[in-house]
């Protein structure tokens, strides 16, 4: 089961990257767990520093930008 984590305090683009990868995984058909994390000592454990973060299976894939499904969908392939 692939795990994808959302880095970031809960704002609209984290929001909307969470959406997105959702609706990424679902078309791809995959057997995923989504996981929000807000806490900022989590997200530094990440080494990420511009949030939104987007982290696949412990990896992170894209950090401080709004992914499109198309562009997540590349990334979960």
């Amino acid at each position: 089961m692939m795990k994808i984590q959302i880095l970031g305090p809960g704002c609209a683009r984290c929001k909307k990257l969470a959406e997105n990868a959702e609706m990424a995984a679902n078309d791809l058909g995959l057997d995923y767990t989504l996981e929000k994390i807000t806490d900022i000592d989590a997200i530094m454990r990440f080494k990420v520093w511009q949030t939104p973060g987007l982290v696949v299976d412990g990896v992170v894939k894209s950090t401080g930008r709004l992914l499109s499904m198309e562009e997540i969908k590349k990334l979960l392939a």
